[in-house]
Formats: structure tokens, C-alpha cells, sequence
């Protein structure tokens, strides 16, 4: 099987502006191309765009193929439990969007401080231990978002679980807000498999600053810059999936390619290419879009937060940027109309401070 995983967070769009209308004839093909090349695992959550998510799954995969060619991971949203009997409302209506009657990776979603203290309140480890001795999840787990202290004190209460689903990138590895070493060498101590999700941070590490294209394209001028991130990831021993939120057909013809372990020279080349990156990135914004379903204006926070960034590398470029800015205002919420209420940030696995880079970017496009 091959390492990487495809995920269904980031699906091709009928309309850019609107990620809930799925191309499924891009999308069909792009399934069709990843199990041919050898991919097998698909990943899933019950609240990835809005259940949008696993309905493509079982229009596009499980509609399509035979069970026996692919694996299908998915995650209970246990920040929105409020009883034990609840955990198996939601896992049963998954199973029917997914249009399967098992998982062969079932996890908690985005445990952090928060959220692991509702896990135990409702016993949501114990739920995970019931599926998998019904045959109900081949395998469980948990999607982590929090400091690697945690994630110890989680793994040594819950040994039975089987595998951590960890952000890491070469961006993040030594990051001090994400922590990706610290946590995945934590996961290791404890002998669990690590499913790596974001190793391109939401397309950060495919569209890089120029001073940092630059010293790739001199080290290697074949060498691309996701293709890099991608090595990265694939390169640590204990991942055992890589996913990606692949929304083209080149995506996948270029992640399902062999991805040789990193040599020495390459692993400077990413710390020299992830310091670049910090300098001329402002906000550390992944896209995943979490923040924007509990917004109740409706601001396109990941686009606006895009447009800001690259507003903030090329400042010269700002009246090519501010049209895009209003093209997006008429369709949702402009960043000033943030009324502060930082339900955002509670949403945010990367802990970032959305209202107050809401106001620098009303700033910067609004005048």
C-alpha cells in the first residue's frame, strides 16, 4: 500500500467560493486515479464540510468500489457529545453518509485540553474500545491538536489505543506553538503508529515566499516545493499514512510517485526553507476552514487570511490583491464586520488570534 492518504477536507469546487459544491466528476476521477496508483486510504470526518464531506466519500468511493479495495478512516466529533449514548448517534449516521456498515480507523476528533476533559466525561474511550470489539473499527485512535505533556498524559491513560493523527510539516517541526517533534516523538515513546495530517500546512509549503523558492530551485531546480513537504513527512519512521487534501488530478499524479527518504543536505534545506517561510508569513493559517462554520457573519476568514499573507511577502502587489479581497466581501462577511464574539478561535487547531488579524486586515483592504 502506498503511504499516502487521501483526504476529504479539501474537495475540487463547482465553485471556489463555495466548498460544499463538489466537482464529482473531477473527484471521481481523481478516486479512480489514486486506487490505480496504489493508494488505498481515505480520511473523513463527521463534521468536514458540514457532512458534505462523507457524503462525497460514499458518492465517489464507496458507491464506486468494492470494500476490499480501499481503507476509510473517520472521527467522532466528540466536542459536540453531550452523552455517552450520543457518540453512537453520531458514529451511526457516519456509517450510513459513508454508505459502510465498519471503519477500518475510527477516532476521536481534535482532542486538546478541552476536549479530552468531555472524552472522559462521556467516556468516549470506552466507546472507541466497543466498536473495535464489535468489528465495528478495525483500528481507533485519536486527531490531536495540544502540547506534547498532554498527549503523554492521554497515551499513558488510554494505552489501548492504536494510532495519533499528529499535524507535522517541515514548518511546524520545531515550531513552538505546534510542537510536531516533541509530539510525534512522544507518540513513538509510546509505540503508536503516527498518521501525519497537513505535511503541506494547507498548501503553505507548495506556494512558498520567494526568497524561499529561490533556495530550492538552487539546490535542485526539479525539485518542487510540495514535493519536498511531502518527503518530509514520508521520511519519519513511524508515519504510516501521509495524508493530503488533494483537489487536482496532478496532485495525485505527483503524491502517489516514490517518495525517497530525505538525505542529510535536503533536511537543512528544509530548516533553511521553514526559517524563510516564518519571516514572510504573518499569519500561520492552514485553510482548514474550521473557524468559518461557527462564524455568524460569515467572513471568509481563511481567504481573507490567505490574501493578507501574500499582501503582507509582496506589499507592491496590493492593488492586484484588493480587488480579490472585494470580489470575496461580496459574497460572505467583510473582515470589519467581526463583531469579537472569538467563537473562531475556539475552533482554531492553530491557536491563532483570528479576531485580532480580522482587524489588521480590515486595515489593510477596507481602508
Amino acid at each position: 500500500m502506498k503511504k499516502t492518504g487521501f483526504g476529504f477536507l479539501r474537495l475540487p469546487r463547482l465553485d471556489a467560493a463555495d466548498e460544499k459544491r463538489v466537482d464529482y466528476d473531477l473527484l471521481n476521477r481523481m478516486v479512480d486515479s489514486f486506487l490505480e496508483k496504489g493508494g488505498q486510504y481515505f480520511d473523513t470526518a463527521y463534521t468536514y464540510l458540514g457532512g458534505i464531506s462523507e457524503e462525497a466519500i460514499r458518492k465517489s468511493l464507496t458507491e464506486r468500489h468494492p470494500r476490499n479495495r480501499f481503507l476509510l478512516a473517520d472521527k467522532l466529533p466528540g466536542y459536540d457529545v453531550t452523552s455517552y449514548e450520543q457518540c453512537r448517534e453520531f458514529f451511526e449516521e457516519s456509517l450510513a453518509r459513508c454508505g459502510v456498515d465498519y471503519f477500518d480507523v475510527y477516532m476521536l476528533h481534535w482532542l486538546n485540553r478541552e476536549n479530552y476533559v468531555l472524552a472522559e466525561q462521556y467516556e468516549e474511550f470506552r466507546f472507541l474500545q466497543e466498536l473495535k470489539a464489535a468489528g465495528k473499527a478495525t483500528r481507533i485512535g485519536f486527531s490531536y491538536h495540544d502540547s506534547p505533556e498532554l498527549l503523554d498524559e492521554i497515551l499513558t491513560v488510554h494505552p489501548e489505543v492504536d494510532l495519533v493523527q499528529l499535524q507535522i510539516n517541515y514548518l511546524d517541526w520545531d515550531s513552538p506553538s505546534i510542537q510536531a517533534q516533541a509530539c510525534y516523538e512522544t507518540a513513538v515513546r509510546h509505540g503508536k503508529r503516527v498518521i501525519i495530517m497537513e505535511p503541506v500546512k494547507g498548501g503553505t509549503l507548495a506556494a512558498l515566499p520567494t526568497e524561499a523558492e529561490t533556495l530550492l530551485r538552487d539546490f535542485d531546480p526539479s525539485l518542487s516545493p510540495a514535493c519536498l513537504a511531502m518527503q518530509f513527512a514520508h521520511s519519519l519512521p513511524a508515519a504510516e499514512i501521509v495524508l493530503s487534501g488533494m483537489n487536482t488530478l496532478e496532485q495525485i499524479e505527483q503524491n502517489l510517485k516514490p517518495m525517497p527518504q530525505l538525505s542529510p543536505q535536503e533536511e537543512h534545506l528544509c530548516a533553511d526553507a521553514a526559517a524563510l517561510i516564518r519571516s514572510c508569513t504573518a499569519i500561520a493559517c492552514t485553510s482548514c476552514g474550521y473557524c468559518t462554520g461557527s462564524c455568524p457573519k460569515q467572513i471568509a476568514i481563511p481567504d481573507y487570511f490567505r490574501l493578507y499573507n501574500d499582501c503582507a511577502r509582496e506589499p507592491g502587489e496590493d492593488w492586484k490583491i484588493t480587488p480579490v479581497y472585494q470580489g470575496l466581501a461580496l459574497r460572505s462577511g467583510k473582515a470589519s464586520d467581526c463583531i469579537s464574539c472569538r467563537q473562531c478561535e475556539q475552533h482554531c487547531p492553530q491557536g491563532i488570534e483570528i479576531t485580532k488579524w480580522l482587524k489588521k486586515t480590515a486595515e489593510v483592504f477596507e481602508g
